[in-house]
Order: structure tokens, then sequence, then C-alpha cells
């Protein structure tokens, strides 16, 4: 203390009045020490533990697909009295008193602005297109367990009634709120549970989100009612706050929305996006419209839910709007409001018999009574009794939902402490077994057994197939030979970087017969002409249907589960997906395509199953193409961790697969051209991407040349088989021609005798090469076939057979294989790929159960 006056005696001889001390912690200051005129610290403090020990929790349980709410108000549980809390001193020193308004100000403005998201997230569109089964379990989902929650009501009113902090309300109101606090639906969770679960595009997925968006828009409009009785005086002053509630909802949907949607047409925000500006107008909205509500009686986040509704889905703009807001709401407002909601729990008051019976029956009839009353009604609209079971399950979970009732039933001193922690614990335990009851009434089996039995395919009882008629579709396959077999169905997985390689690969697939009726250049070269009737008859069979799916990867954001909700409205605006519409317009393909948001441990398992869908005949997987290293250097010097990704997600699990046939496509290098980076040193003067810094316009990209020719180096096997059959599909169109080189230390083998001799065309060169190298040969042979790019006369294509291994490939590769490569694409392709090879390589890896 002495220290201190003879430092301000120092600091002011004068004795005169002296600002605050800012030194800090420089001057022995404590920064855990609350100031209510600085508050800022503190908060820091609060904010950081709670993110940290959420995070920490999240973590093991995201391993049982559990929400991250659960993990939220576990820890602020932790951290409040039941745990933390009973060490001395700890509340005081972290969680003072007087510092709770500020994080609870904070935490309310996330609330309002989360509720704001969940408002874009709830598309009504559910359930008008679904309203009649969605209407039923919807219905039964909530008057069954508002029914029994209003029974409920009575013991917990009369047992409760006297703890501290609850206001003098009525019992019909108390009853109104535990009701709703029974029956609600977590929307949200609901949603992102479906989507982990790969629940959406099924009968369950498509009922239970119809249902919850009915059931959410049903119990935000009670638990409004509620809040509004709680603050009204009388019966007639909640009257005309209903009414000006409705009257203010009708505001924004006959005035407030036709503005903003014309301002957002008007400004282009609807088709690019919208800008900073519209973004603050948009929460401007958001929070006057919070104002509004509040004053009125009714909670704030009422007015931000009613705007977040009223904005357009079109384009996908809700999602657009997500995206700006989510990260932030996502990462601090809201683990602080839910770890609020913990450390308002206090499980140190569950101490009695008593209360504990209560805990058991608020869960059981939470639980149950939402199971029986959908299931009941999804039965009764044709569904089997698994499918309504699921349904019951899902319908019951509460999740962040359920916590925001009840907090705001404890801010309006509705509930007491004890009985908001009874009901936090119904919330934690209903949402935690949501997921592993949904995972075992509902498994994959299950769903494909359903599926196969409503098409009439399989016997339910003993699940053996059914007779059924001949579908002329359904060709049985030929088997394989050098002029029978043909990729007629075919899986591309469409990524964004690898999209130019693989467009020119796809239309190598194309239709030959509009090329011309007139055959091959070189075979017109021998005046060998036919028919155009002929000649279409026989094209008629030779459509390729390539279908493209490109993956998603499936995030903790709000927008990622809407991009899922909205996936067939996605599909129609992703532009990676219609740049592949349009390529197969042009060249003669049937060529469809779909986007899918899954987590991406789920990318091989959607790439298996939808090549099983449409019985596809080749799964088309591209290399990233961002690994690949450019310049001089070699693949061996510069690979990277994406290339070791991309093998380890991607392409290694598709190898272990017996029954599909397998291409790998390598795109080529790109060369760095001299003089596009930057020197180190060198200030930037430009201030547009488009400037006049160089006045001479590049001409480093030649002129584009149709033609092809492909190499493919032949040394027996199974794949080298596929490939030579690839390869003369590949070379109907005009346009291509190829060179089929058997390097053998003997005589070649029977497979390549055959299809040498059979082919009666001129588009492709057949050859044999004795040699002991097997390695050195082809490498020396594609020199020769394919020459660096910029004087070649044609597109260059190495199509080799991934498992032409060392029996049958004689040598030793002379340049150092990375073993990521050669485990991918096989010894003989990762060879050509470390010599320096500017090739496009194709990598084919035949199905294991291939009959022939």
């Amino acid at each position: 203390m002495s220290a201190t006056t003879s430092s301000a005696a120092a600091a002011t001889p004068s004795g005169g009045n002296r600002a605050p001390s800012q030194g800090g912690v420089i001057e022995g200051a404590n920064p855990s020490h609350y100031n209510p005129k600085d508050p800022i610290t503190m908060f820091i403090i609060q904010a950081g533990l709670i993110i940290i020990v959420c995070h920490m929790l999240h973590w093991p349980l995201k391993k049982i697909r559990q929400p991250r709410v659960i993990a939220e108000v576990v820890g602020g549980i932790l951290l409040g009295p039941s745990v933390m809390g009973r060490i001395p001193g700890f509340r005081d020193a972290i969680f003072p008193a007087e510092s709770i308004p500020n994080l609870t100000l904070v935490a309310n403005l996330g609330l309002v602005l989360y509720l704001f998201l969940i408002g874009l997230e709830t598309d009504v569109r559910f359930l008008v297109s679904n309203w009649r089964v969605a209407t039923s379990v919807a219905f039964a989902g909530m008057a069954l367990p508002f029914a029994l929650g209003c029974a409920l009501a009575w013991g917990l009113y009369n047992q409760f009634s006297g703890d501290e902090g609850i206001l003098g309300i009525s019992f019909s109101v108390y009853m109104l709120f535990i009701g709703v606090a029974i029956a609600i639906t977590a929307f949200p969770v609901l949603c992102r549970i479906l989507t982990e679960l790969k629940l959406l595009d099924t009968s369950v997925g498509v009922i239970t989100l119809s249902a919850g968006v009915a059931n959410d828009v049903v119990g935000w409009i009670l638990l409004a009612l509620c809040v509004t009785l709680v603050n009204a005086g009388n019966g007639l002053s909640a009257l005309w706050i209903l009414m000006a509630c409705l009257g203010y909802l009708l505001f924004l949907l006959y005035l407030v929305k036709p503005a903003l949607v014309w301002l957002l047409r008007r400004t282009g925000s609807i088709e690019n996006g919208p800008s900073q500006t519209m973004v603050s107008v948009i929460l401007l909205i958001a929070l006057g419209s919070a104002f509004f509500t509040g004053i009125i009686g009714v909670h704030a986040i009422f007015g931000g839910f009613m705007v977040g509704l009223i904005l357009p889905r079109e384009g996908g703009f809700n999602i657009k709007v997500t995206e700006k807001l989510e990260d932030l709401i996502g990462a601090i407002f809201l683990p602080l409001y839910f770890t609020l909601s913990g450390l308002n729990t206090n499980l140190g008051l569950l101490n009695s018999g008593i209360t504990w019976a209560y805990v058991v029956a608020v869960t059981l009839v939470a639980f149950f009574s939402k199971l029986f009353g959908a299931t009941i009604a999804a039965r009764l609209n044709g569904l089997v009794w698994r499918e309504s079971f699921s349904i019951g399950v899902l319908m019951s979970c509460k999740g962040l939902v359920e916590l925001i009732v009840l907090n705001i039933g404890l801010q309006a001193r509705i509930l007491s402490t004890r009985t908001f922690t009874i009901f936090v614990v119904m919330a934690l335990i209903t949402t935690f077994t949501t997921t592993p009851l949904a995972s075992l009434l509902y498994p994959p089996w299950y769903q494909e057994k359903l599926k196969a039995w409503r098409r009439g395919e399989i016997d339910w009882d003993t699940g053996e197939a059914l007779p059924t008629s001949s579908n002329p579709e359904d060709e049985p396959k030929p088997s394989r030979s050098a002029t029978t077999d043909r990729v007629r169905r075919m899986l591309v997985y469409l990524t964004l970087d690898n999209m130019p390689s693989i467009l020119d690969l796809v239309s190598l697939f194309g239709n030959p017969s509009a090329a011309s009726s007139q055959g091959h250049p070189a075979d017109r070269a021998e005046g060998s002409k036919q028919a155009s009737a002929s000649q279409a008859a026989r094209d008629s069979g030779k459509a390729v249907r390539a279908h493209g799916l490109r993956l998603l990867q499936l995030t903790d954001r709000d927008s990622s589960v809407m991009t899922v909700s909205q996936v067939d409205e996605y599909n129609q605006l992703d532009p990676v997906v219609n740049i592949f519409r349009t390529l197969g317009q042009l060249h003669k393909i049937a060529v469809s395509g779909e986007v899918a948001v899954m987590p991406e441990p789920r990318f091989v398992e959607a790439l298996v199953s939808k090549s099983a869908a449409i019985s596809s005949d080749l799964i088309l997987v591209p290399w990233d193409k961002s690994s690949v290293p450019g310049g001089a250097q070699t693949i061996a010097e510069a690979v990277n961790s994406k290339l070791v990704t991309s093998f380890t997600t991607i392409v290694k699990p598709l190898l272990q697969i017996p029954d599909h046939n397998l291409a790998i496509f390598f795109p080529k290098p790109i060369a760095t051209q001299p003089g596009t980076q930057t020197p180190r040193g060198v200030k930037l003067t430009r201030t547009y991407s488009f400037s006049d810094v160089k006045n001479d316009i590049p001409t480093t990209v030649p002129v584009t040349n149709l033609s092809h020719h492909i190499y493919l180096p032949y040394f027996g096997g199974a794949d080298d088989e596929l490939a030579v059959t690839v390869v003369l599909q590949l070379c109907e169109r005009p346009d291509v021609t190829a060179t089929v080189v058997c390097f053998t230390s003997g005589e070649a083998d029977a497979y390549f005798t055959t299809a040498s001799s059979s082919y009666r065309g001129k588009a492709v060169k057949f050859d044999t090469v004795v040699a002991e190298d097997g390695y050195e040969a082809a490498l020396e042979r594609a020199s020769t076939e394919t020459q660096p790019e910029g004087e070649s006369p044609s597109h260059n294509l190495v199509v080799v057979g991934r498992r032409a291994g060392a029996d049958a490939v004689r040598g030793k590769p002379s340049y150092r294989v990375v073993d990521e490569v050669r485990d991918g694409l096989g010894a003989v392709a990762a060879h050509f790929v470390a010599s320096g090879l500017r090739v496009d390589i194709l990598a084919l890896q035949t199905r294991t159960n291939v009959v022939g």
C-alpha cells in the first residue's frame, strides 16, 4: 500500500487527480480481477476457457457422432457449480457474479443471430411437398408429448413451486411451458443427424425432416405464446401482444420481403452472393426485428427467426448468407450461450429421491411419448414398423432448441434452477441416444433390403430374388475379349482441379456416329466406306452413359448441412456438374451429374455404391492435379502431402474393391513458364488484376489440336487386356489413333496375338518388341510415341495396366519411384511419371471376379 501511495505521489507531486493506471500487470495489476469499466480482459479469459473446454470435449464425442451442443452443455456443467465450482475460489476468480451480465449479453446477441440462421435453415417447402404425412407425424409427435407434459406439469408445479428464483405464475402458463418443453424437436440437430446417417434421401429422412419443420414452427409459436402470457399483466394485454406479433409477421411478409428481394435483385446479390453492404442491411433488419419483438413482450429471438424465414432461397442465397455469419456465431457466440446453460445447471440440487424420480419421469415421458406418437402416425401412413420406429426415435431428439427453450424459461423465471437442471439432463440423454438408436434401427443393409423389396426384386421373409421379366437394358455381360467388351456405363469422380483433363478424356468415349458415317480417316485412306444406315445401326449399341459425381465434404458448418437439404437445387447450380453436362451435349455422350455432401471418409463408399446403382463398367478417378509438380522437377523430388493424401483417402481404398473396373487418371504436370513468378524484393505496382503492366499478348498457349494419339505398353495380364479393350473402343473415333506394343522376352501371349489378328481397322498399330529390360524399352518407345509438349501434333495419352508387375515386366526401374505413386498407378506408370514424361496417364485395373 505504501509503495502504491509513493508511486502515486511521485507521479503527481502537486497532489492533483491522476488518470487510472494503464500499466496493467507491469504495475502489479491482477488480470483476473473484474473491472466493470473495462470488462474485456475478464471476458477474454472466460471465452477462451469455454472454447478450449468445449473443443476438448467435442473431439472424443464426434467420434461417436454426437452433435457439438452436447460438448458445449457438458463443458458448462464441468465449469459450473456441479464440478469446477466446488473448487474454492474458482467461480469467484473466473466467473464472478458481476461479470455474468456481460457474458450473457454477448451470448444472447449470438442467440438472436443464431435463431436468424435457424430461420434461414428452416425450409417450409419440405412441409408443403410432403404435407399429408408430415402433418400427421408432426401432429401426433407433438400432441401426445404435449398432453403428457401438461399432466407431468401438475406434479412439477406442486413439488417445486417453493424453489427460489421463480415467479408466482398461474398453473395454466406453467403447464403450457412444460408441454412445449416436452414436445419440442431440435430441427437443426436433427438435420445434421440425418446427414451423418445418410438418411436425407430416404423415406425416413424426408418424412422426419418435413415433420421436424412443422414441429419446430408450431413449437416456436407456442413458446412465443407462453412468453407473452408470462410478460403480460392480464389476458387483454396478452391478446394485444399476440395481435401485434401477428401484424408484424404480415408486415415482414408483404412489405419488407418484397422490398428486400427487389433490393437484392437490383444489386445482383442473389446471383453473386451478398456484398458486405447487403449483409449489413440484412443484419440491421434482423436486429431491428429482434428489438421490436423484444419491446412488445415477446422474446427478441423470435424477431431474428422471422427475418430468417422471409429471406429468399433461390440460387442458394440463404446458404451464401449463412456462410458469411456462421463461423463467428458457431465458434464464439453459441459456445458461450450453451455453456451458460451448463453454468446454470447444478447437479447438486438433484439431492433427493423425489427429484431423481422426476428426472426419470421427465426423460421417459419426453422420449417415449415422442417415440409412440410419431411411430403410430408413420405406420398409419404406410411405412413398415422399423421405419416408423426410426422416425419416432429421430423426432425425440431435443438438442439445442430444447436448451434455448429452457434458458428462456429460466430467464423468464418460469423454471427454478432445480427444474432447469432436470430438463437439461433430459435434453442431454435424449440427444445423446438419438444417433445410436437410429443407426441400430435403420442400418444401411436394411435400407437396401427395403428398397429391393419395394421394387419387387426379393422375397421379404427369405431375402431371395424373385423371378422378374427381362429388362432390355440389363443385357448380360459378355466374356471379356478384344472385340466384344465395351464401356457402356461410366462413373466419373468430378473434381474442380482436374476438370479440363477429365473433360478431354471423357470426350473420347463419345458416340462415334456423329463424327461421320465415313469411318476412320485411316480407313477412308483405304477407300473403305459404309452406308449411314448400317453405321447408325451399329452405333446404337455403342452409346456411352457417363454419370459425374461431385463429392463435397460435410463440415460442422450450418451452410454445409443446408447444402445437403437443398441438394436438388444445388445440383442445378453447381458449375462443375453443369460443365460436365455440357460436355455430353457436345460429344454425344449421355451425361448426367449430381452433387453429394457427406463426411470425407465416406467418399469411397459413395463412389462404390453409386457405381453399383448405375451398373457402371468403369469408375474413373483423377489424381489430385494440384499435387503434380511442374517445371523441371521430377515426381520423386517434389511429391508432397497432397499426393499422398489423394492416394490414401480415395485411390487406395478403391483399389481394394474387387467387383469394379477402376481407371486412375494422372494428368500431365503443368510446365512452369519462365518469368511467371514475381522475383523477391520487387515491389508490385499494379492495383487491378487486369492492367497495362504487360503490353504484349502472351503466346505460350498453343492452338488446340483435336487429334489424339494413345500409347499402350502391353506386358500381359488381366489389367493389360482391359487396357487393350478400352483403347480399341476409344479408337472408334475418327480423331484417335493408337500404338499397342507388346514387350516380351519371347513370343507375344495368346490374347495379344488374337487381338492384333482380329482387328480390321487402321487406327490401331500393333507391334511386338523383344526386350529383356521392359521398363527401359517401354520408356524409350514412349519417348517416340509421345513427343514433348509443344512439338506433338496431337494430344498424347498413355494407357497402362496397373498390375503389370515384376513377373511381367523384366528389368529394374532406372528412376526412383515413390511408394505412394507405385502403389496407386502401378510399377510401369510410376516409372513413366518418375522419368518426367509429360503425358496424361490412365492406369486401368480390372475387376477380380470377371468371368471370361
